[in-house]
């Protein structure tokens, strides 16, 4: 004689589950596929393959030597924490100038010395990057100043109209004062 196991009815949640899994594995395949474009234009910016950044500022000369500007995100400023509202840019240094250059440095607003130059570029000679804070009464009409100096000492100054530098940080500010000028 065997005894005869009662089956229990099974519970809709589970036969919506056997019905469907094979559905619902392949939507956690084919949702994060979606995300891989911005990932991919995320790690070229990041490696540079897709240049020095989203906006070319341009090459800006300084003094004997020239840096070529870029807009590492061309989008507005990023608040980071108690530092403020802050803004990356890209930069790299001519060919002829990379021996002669010791450090070079952005802000916004025009330096008092040369210890108030601004942000230090970091990384390599042909991709560096410096995140500048923006004052909390940086106007529209501000300029953005690239500080060089080199190794024997000497130091030059240029001016980049924030416009010019960042059109989508001039527009953040324009309607953070309600639209002024």
């Amino acid at each position: 004689m065997s005894k005869a196991m009662a089956v229990q009815p099974a519970s809709p949640l589970s036969r919506f589950w056997y019905k469907w899994r094979f559905h619902i594995n392949i939507l956690l395949v084919l949702i994060p596929l979606g995300f891989m474009p911005k990932y991919f234009a995320d790690v070229a910016l990041f490696r540079g393959t897709s240049g020095l950044g989203e906006r070319m500022v341009g090459e800006v000369p300084v003094g004997p030597w020239s840096i070529t500007l870029a807009e590492f995100r061309a989008a507005p400023p990023e608040l980071d924490g108690p530092a403020g509202y802050m803004k990356t840019f890209t930069g790299a240094l001519c060919k002829e100038c990379i021996g002669q250059v010791k450090a070079t440095y952005l802000r916004i607003g025009k330096p008092r010395s040369l210890r108030a130059a601004g942000g230090i570029f970091f990384g390599s000679a042909y991709r560096m990057g410096a995140t500048v804070p923006l004052p909390t009464r940086t106007k529209p009409d501000a300029e953005l100043w690239i500080t060089m100096e080199g190794w024997d000492g000497s130091v030059h100054q240029a001016a980049v109209p924030l416009e010019q530098a960042s059109p989508s940080t001039v527009a953040w500010l324009q309607k953070q004062q309600g639209g002024k000028p």
